[in-house]
């Protein structure tokens, strides 16, 4: 018992020791923590495209790194940045077009609502009793100054343009190192798992990978090319603020919720002032937009894993909060890598017999 308890001490001043060794280097390395999670999720989604793109470049990594850094920042990290941007510099826009939908939507229908089949004189009738003043107009007149609060506090979050400007130049620096030394920082993570858990915590950084993937193409690839299908449709249709749009449906589709929220109220928008052939147009727009998602993310996601609606949502808005504009890519990340080792980790006991009560 005497022998046991210095060695006790020893190994509990040693584990000490090297957290605060961990907690004072994350704590200088802070300033760029961000860029290098961004960078190992870019590197990480991407490096089946780099070693492809080497072996057409005559086996050359320099080379393979030359074009991949474009590629990916166009692909990944442009998209992003841009609606990001786009969102907060046209912030007065974005309020001005909430209210107009708002009043609009409390103004007497007009004369061909009446006209549709079957369903228009119930519409026109309960457009008519919000127009009146009623409950509904009430509770949109409430609701109406909440408009602005909403985008000041994503404009607050997001931060300023030379802050996300200067993220992206470290970020792009980090990706092309871990490009250059990508096999060198793998073989280092496999043996430190290794060492930590075993030949079960190699597996594990397998399947982060998988999650990250996941992610990087299943969400946010699908996002992007959605996205700017459906601006595709804004612009052929005429809708004002295309691009403001766009950028919006690129967040709305990151949080899984897609494009329907803007796509609808355009068409309606179309209709409403009398441009009834590109109202149809945006409509059926917005329907193969809207099926897009069925197979555009299965294709994307082969080589990740499936994850659910509610993580990804929560992976967006907490992200969001948590670190800013940035978050909105890296808070889903993080928790689909979480849930995937967490998932991983229950399902290995499945085999182990439970015992009876």
């Amino acid at each position: 018992m005497n022998d046991s308890s210095p060695r006790q001490i020893q190994r509990a001043l040693q584990l000490l020791f090297i957290g605060l060794l961990i907690g004072g280097s994350c704590w200088i390395l802070r300033p760029f923590l961000l860029a290098l999670i961004w960078a190992t999720i870019i590197v990480v989604a991407t490096w089946p495209l780099l070693l492809r793109a080497q072996s057409r470049l005559w086996n050359r990594r320099g080379l393979a790194v030359m074009v991949m850094i474009p590629a990916s920042t166009l692909c990944l990290i442009v998209p992003l940045t841009l609606a990001i941007v786009t969102i907060v510099d046209h912030s007065a826009e974005i309020v001005e077009g909430s209210k107009s939908l708002v009043s609009m939507a409390v103004a007497p229908p007009p004369k061909w609502v009446e006209r549709i089949p079957r369903i228009g004189p119930k519409v026109s009738a309960k457009w008519a009793r919000i127009a009146s003043g009623e409950n509904e107009g009430e509770l949109a007149t409430q609701i109406l100054p909440y408009v602005d609060e909403i985008i000041a506090w994503f404009a607050g979050r997001a931060g300023g343009l030379g802050m996300m400007v200067l993220n992206l130049l470290l970020t792009l620096i980090v990706t092309a190192i871990l490009y250059m030394k990508g096999e060198t920082a793998a073989q280092g993570i496999r043996r430190f798992a290794r060492r930590l858990g075993g030949m079960g915590g190699e597996g594990t950084i397998q399947l982060a990978a998988q999650a990250i993937r996941g992610v990087a193409l299943g969400v946010i690839g699908t996002a992007v090319i959605q996205a700017v299908f459906a601006g595709i449709g804004l612009a052929i249709a005429g809708v004002p603020y295309a691009a403001i749009l766009t950028a919006l449906m690129v967040i709305l589709g990151i949080a899984q919720i897609g494009a329907l929220p803007v796509l609808g109220p355009a068409a309606i928008w179309l209709y409403w002032n009398g441009h009834t052939g590109m109202g149809t147009f945006l409509l059926v727009w917005t329907v193969v937009t809207v099926t897009m998602d069925n197979f555009v993310r299965p294709l994307l996601i082969k080589t990740g894993v499936d994850l659910p609606f509610l993580l990804i949502a929560a992976g967006v808005i907490g992200g969001l909060i948590a670190f800013g504009a940035i978050g909105l890519f890296v808070g889903p990340v993080v928790l689909a890598v979480s849930y995937t080792l967490l998932v991983a980790w229950i399902q290995s006991d499945d085999s182990e017999p439970v015992p009876g009560p």
